[in-house]
């Protein structure tokens, strides 16, 4: 099992979350809720709406998600999904625990006896670069304030 940290429309509540829990994609158990130890800049960007976390340690915010552990066919599923490496890269960040859930064994537990892990994220190095000129966001909700409305894909 690897740990997943989600930022944007693959959160509970979220519209991509369905396929967190479609077990035909694999696994993904909810394990808490965190943000990231270092600022990245979290953006809406291109006409469908999409939140991006552009890889740029040190600027922005503390962006806040979700951490999952998920097991090889759901990391697999969510490369797809995510367009590893295209679109996204899957790079390891460290996380800061807020809310923990996660039952495990002792090396998990040891792990967040800091209350910082190291999980998988989806961020970006390849956007354009008129992109870190966008409103920066400590976490995404398709419904914000924003006023900006996520295009779902078969929508799109």
């Amino acid at each position: 099992m690897a740990r997943v940290f989600v930022y944007g429309t693959l959160k509970k509540g979220q519209p991509n979350y369905k396929h967190m829990i479609n077990t035909a994609k694999g696994l993904a158990k909810f394990q808490g809720r965190g943000h990231t130890v270092e600022k990245y800049p979290l953006v809406i960007a291109g006409k469908y709406n999409i939140p991006y976390m552009l890889n740029i340690p040190g600027t922005g915010h503390h962006v806040a998600g979700e951490i999952y552990s998920v097991d090889e066919q759901m990391l697999q599923f969510l490369d797809e999904f995510e367009g590893c490496p295209d679109m996204y890269q899957r790079t390891l960040m460290r996380i800061q625990v807020v809310e923990w859930e996660g039952k495990g064994g002792a090396g998990e537990a040891r792990a967040a006896a800091d209350g910082v892990l190291e999980c998988f994220v989806y961020s970006t190095a390849t956007y354009p670069p008129e992109w870190v000129g966008l409103p920066y966001y400590d976490s995404y909700d398709s419904s914000g304030k924003h006023g900006l409305s996520y295009v779902l894909r078969e929508s799109r």
